[in-house]
């Protein structure tokens, strides 16, 4: 059988498509017969926020390596997810619970299930490569600041090819990025109110009227000219523009690079064209180094600053805490003081309680004593009965020889008076 009747092909993209995207194509079994421990959960609704999922998945999310959410093409209202598990019997018994499964009992979405062969992203390269679904990763999670361990598991990446752990972006309720604010569910196109053009449109900050810019039909300025609202905002880059003053009225801007805040150049003064974070002057090869020198300064500037004032807060916290334990000590013990001062009873009962612990403290020191003593005569006595014992032994001892000595004696005599002959028979 050949590999294309068993694999189906995706393709999907992910990315912020107003600052950098991600292309690539995924191939996915057509049944459960071929499977590998990287799954993908297809049409999830984009209502569903990435807290919302990991709820969804359960305990499962403890087997999870890492996630990643991809937009699959074609397929505006909702969006895929790929889930790489500690090993095949995870996948298993997710495959199992979850596949045709609704993913609420209000609604009639369905969770799809597909075990996954591989992931490809081609991008701006000409020939699609293999690749792994992290390649995105970043070192350090943005919201703990802890770093982003595969062998760890737990790592999500938002479709803004961002990444977190599982247990920090569960806590962000919100459908858009903790980093660069984009939402994965993507309002409705706005279309301009007069011509319904949906390229280069500015909102006006007033009164909410939608007009195409200068470069286009003009309908914005010419909404500004009628009703002097002077302030329009740049729906492509949330930039907001002053038509009084002919310039932006703010100096930071959204990089195409990362995401990031940085300054405006200050020499770009062109409106509605596009040259909002170029070097205006310099060549275009050296103009984007220093902007991403600019953007890798200002990030680490940023990490540093964050870094540092985590500490800070948590040795201020800390200090916080030992006043308040310091000075609810001194409370209790002046409302103690107060509380007897102010009623004799407790006053005379004070001083009884002072009386019997002194007591109780003289008798401690008594007992204390008198169980060294009652050690020290527990050792005498033991060492005189050991004395006692050991002169009885030799009591004994010496009873045993003098017996013996005697009765020695006594066969001596007793064979000398029988050797010695009688005074009758010498006679005769």
């Amino acid at each position: 059988m050949e590999h294309d009747d068993l694999t189906q092909a995706f393709y999907f993209s992910s990315g912020n498509p107003r600052i950098e995207e991600t292309r690539g194509v995924m191939h996915l079994f057509r049944d459960e017969v071929e499977r590998k421990p990287l799954l993908c959960v297809l049409g999830v609704p984009n209502h569903m926020t990435y807290a919302d999922f990991c709820q969804f998945c359960g305990s499962f999310i403890h087997h999870m390596l890492e996630m990643r959410i991809v937009r699959n093409d074609g397929m505006e209202d909702n969006y895929s997810v790929l889930i790489r598990f500690d090993d095949q019997s995870s996948a298993d018994n997710f495959y199992k619970h979850f596949n045709g499964r609704c993913f609420s009992s209000l609604e009639v979405e369905i969770c799809r299930v597909l075990f996954t062969v591989d992931v490809q992203f081609t991008g701006s390269i000409e020939h699609a490569q293999a690749s792994a679904v992290s390649n995105m990763e970043q070192p350090s999670c943005p919201v703990c600041l802890e770093r982003l361990d595969q062998d760890m598991g737990g790592i999500l990446t938002t479709i803004c090819n961002h990444s977190f752990h599982c247990s920090c972006i569960s806590k962000w309720t919100d459908s858009s990025c903790p980093v660069c604010r984009f939402c994965q569910q993507q309002p409705e196109k706005s279309s301009c109110f007069v011509c319904q053009t949906s390229e280069n449109l500015w909102m006006c900050v007033i009164c909410g009227y939608i007009g195409c810019g200068r470069y286009r039909e003009g309908h914005a300025i010419r909404h500004w000219k009628e009703t002097e609202h002077c302030y329009s905002l740049e729906l492509e880059t949330r930039r907001v523009w002053d038509y009084a003053g002919d310039n932006y009225v703010h100096r930071l801007i959204q990089s195409k690079t990362d995401g990031k805040l940085v300054a405006l150049n200050h020499r770009c003064a062109r409106a509605n064209d596009g040259c909002g974070t170029c070097e205006c002057g310099l060549e275009p090869g050296f103009g984007d180094a220093l902007l991403n020198s600019k953007v890798e300064a200002i990030v680490n500037e940023y990490n540093e600053l964050l870094t540092t004032q985590l500490e800070n807060q948590k040795m201020y916290f800390e200090s916080l805490l030992e006043n308040i334990e310091q000075e609810t000590e001194q409370g209790i013990s002046k409302a103690v003081e107060q509380a007897i001062s102010q009623n004799p009873k407790l006053l005379k009962l004070q001083a009884k309680l002072d009386k019997l612990v002194e007591e109780k403290k003289f008798l401690d020191d008594i007992n204390d004593n008198l169980l060294k003593n009652l050690e020290i005569w527990e050792g005498k006595i033991a060492e005189i009965e050991e004395r006692d014992k050991k002169a009885l032994n030799l009591k004994d001892k010496r009873i045993k020889d003098l017996q013996e000595e005697l009765s020695s004696l006594i066969t001596c005599l007793e064979i000398g008076n029988a050797a010695e002959p009688s005074p009758t028979s010498n006679h005769v």
